[in-house]
């Protein structure tokens, strides 16, 4: 009867099986039954006699079967158990937070997972991945206490945030039917699906790189099936010229050694040397590098200029790091990049956690180790080299090429409500120059959530949020100055009502249900502002909607242009103004914007369909790509 505590137990012993029993839940796991003990809240009475699961029950479906086999059931308080309490006299219960409840809800609850929120493990919600009240914590205040969460999270689920996931979810499902992603054997020929079945087989768990294959590939299928000979040009274009990972070892300001990771993937010279972005961030990889080098190669392919495509990066996090540490680490990645660098091999360029600081710093271990100056790179600051619009470049870009697309719908891009995402360099830039041209920009976001204003940013408000992030501040602190403003924790800014959005942040921030937001909201134009912003689903759903996509291939050729402008000025000697550095910007961007058109215009893409640019910019970069390697033989 009393397991493990022998014949004869102590008082305690009983007094501690007395109070398991009173509150039991019992977990039904395949026929074994896990006893987990749950004791008594105290900052709230309803939780001593309030059940822990409310709500109605129904039959399971066939195809919800499998979820529904793990069955939790709450025993009933028994009538001697209840005497036997109501005799005792009422005593102050301790808390009890046993561990390993964590564990057993997440391989047990179907409708709730654990996960780490600012290092506190907490209960989520499986609809909506939202965890408590609406954003906010446990009004209960013990976070860690069994009971607490799971009431808290039965709030949740009766609550309108969870209700409205819950809409969102079978509008997924019902009003627009999205198809499985890609899959190589059902939705492409077999020739075309050799291609990503050989990446697979090549790089399994590579799931950035492999995502960027199949959507290549997928824009691809009707160039394949003109001729297969650009099968085995697309197989050799997949496997990089060259990878190079390295280790960083830097000292910070405590004396203490640390190592990071550095990579650089110069993915493909055959048009020319190598340009394309440095990345210093803790998600960075071998994957995403290939794929960044791979976008980068096809975005270098499209734009006027030959270039090849490369890419590169640190899991190194340069947030809350001083000058010195930056600088040292900065030197210490270039001590082996060094080799590998120039204007005639490859020229790296500003990315995500890379500003005009450390580009300066790169370049001067640069400069020193290859004991001349030669070139610059794109990026570093404007009073020692670089063009008077270099930095703004990208982000200008994307608005231009913006601007492009509503042109040749007879519309302007003034007084229209754009939705960014973002507030880097780029994000930042694109809401300056949507000022410029008359639109209405009202959001931007960072890693915790966003930022909307209904009356719109101006060039001062703008100065406020570039102050706000210079000093490393969260982005709620602009709601303190302007009162109509309004932050979201852990949330994204595309529910917000929009003609035009553009996701400027990190590569799959918009998914399928937001997506599904997005036209609800009213978007009618997408303008990619970073690398492959969009899931295979959301795609699809934005091309069932008659979306627009603007591909960052394309729309993002402005850092390319600027970086092959400045070249050519310093190359000659040549003094440009700002007015004349952005009108060849301008017309480098509608060279781009025109190549993609011809392109899905000559493979039967009509100009007016939602997959016109995002199928003719890649169609374009590749032929060209091929056309060069073809020439060169198998090298």
């Amino acid at each position: 009867m009393f397991g493990g505590l022998g014949m004869n137990p102590s008082m305690d012993d009983i007094n501690l099986i007395q109070q398991a029993q009173r509150h039991q839940l019992v977990v039904t796991n395949l026929g074994e039954e896990i006893d987990l003990e749950i004791g008594t809240g105290e900052d709230e009475a309803a939780f001593a006699t309030n059940s822990l699961i409310g709500g109605t029950t129904r039959e399971p479906s066939t195809g919800e079967h499998d979820e529904t086999k793990h069955m939790v059931l709450v025993s009933d308080l028994q009538g001697e158990d209840q005497d036997m309490s109501k005799g005792q006299p009422s005593a102050k219960r301790k808390k009890k937070v046993v561990k390993r409840w964590r564990e057993e809800w997440a391989d047990t609850y179907k409708w709730a997972y654990v996960d780490m929120k600012e290092g506190t493990a907490r209960i989520f919600c499986s609809v909506c991945r939202e965890y408590g009240r609406k954003h906010r914590r446990n009004p209960y205040g013990n976070e860690g206490s069994r009971n607490m969460q799971m009431s808290a999270l039965e709030e949740h689920n009766n609550s309108l945030l969870h209700k409205e996931a819950l809409r969102l979810q079978t509008a997924s499902k019902d009003k627009i039917v999205v198809d499985k992603p890609i899959y190589v054997k059902t939705l492409m020929s077999k020739s075309a699906g050799s291609i990503v079945e050989g990446a697979l087989k090549r790089d399994p768990n590579e799931i950035e790189f492999i995502q960027s294959v199949q959507e290549s590939v997928h824009a691809l299928e009707r160039v394949i099936a003109k001729n297969s000979h650009y099968v085995n040009i697309m197989e050799r274009l997949l496997e990089p010229e060259r990878m190079i990972v390295f280790r960083v070892p830097w000292i910070d300001d405590r004396g203490e050694t640390h190592v990071n990771r550095g990579f650089r993937v110069q993915f493909n010279q055959a048009l020319g040397p190598c340009r394309g972005g440095i990345r210093f961030h803790p998600s960075m990889n071998l994957s995403i590098a290939k794929f960044l080098g791979f976008q980068q190669t096809l975005k270098n392919a499209l734009s006027p200029y030959k270039l090849g495509g490369a890419s590169g990066g640190s899991d190194f996090d340069p947030k809350g790091r001083s000058d010195n540490e930056l600088m040292r680490f900065c030197q210490s990645f270039m001590d082996e990049m060094y080799r590998y660098m120039g204007p005639d091999k490859d020229l790296p360029s500003e990315e995500v956690g890379v500003g005009t600081r450390e580009m300066g710093y790169l370049f001067g271990q640069y400069r020193r180790l290859a004991g001349q100056f030669q070139g610059s790179f794109t990026g570093p600051r404007i009073y020692w080299a670089t063009s008077s619009l270099r930095t703004e470049a990208s982000g200008y870009g994307v608005v231009y090429f913006a601007r492009l697309m509503l042109a040749d719908m007879n519309k302007e891009i003034k007084g229209l409500r754009c939705v960014v995402s973002g507030c880097g360099k780029i994000a930042m830039h694109v809401v300056e120059k949507l000022i410029a041209c008359g639109a209405h920009p009202v959001t931007v976001s960072d890693s915790k959530g966003y930022l909307v204003d209904d009356d719109g940013f101006d060039y001062m408000k703008l100065a406020f949020l570039r102050e706000i992030k210079s000093q490393q501040r969260s982005l709620r602190d602009y709601s303190k100055t302007y009162a109509r403003a309004k932050y979201f924790d852990e949330v994204k800014p595309w529910n917000e009502r929009c003609d035009v959005a553009f996701p400027c942040a990190s590569q799959n921030e918009v998914d399928q249900a937001d997506a599904i937001n997005l036209v609800n909201a009213g978007c009618r134009l997408l303008v990619e502002g970073s690398n492959m912003p969009c899931t295979a689903e959301a795609v699809d759903v934005f091309r069932k909607a008659n979306v627009l996509i603007a591909p960052a291939i394309a729309a993002g050729a402005g850092g390319v242009a600027a970086g092959e402008i400045e070249v050519l000025r310093e190359s000659n000697s040549m003094q440009w103004s700002a007015e004349d550095f952005e009108s060849r910007l301008q017309e480098a961007l509608k060279q781009t914007y025109e190549k993609a058109l011809k392109a899905a215009n000559d493979f039967g893409y009509q100009k007016e369909s939602p997959e016109a640019l995002l199928h003719g910019a890649t169609i374009a970069a590749f032929l060209n790509i091929a056309q060069a390697m073809t020439d060169q033989g198998c090298v």
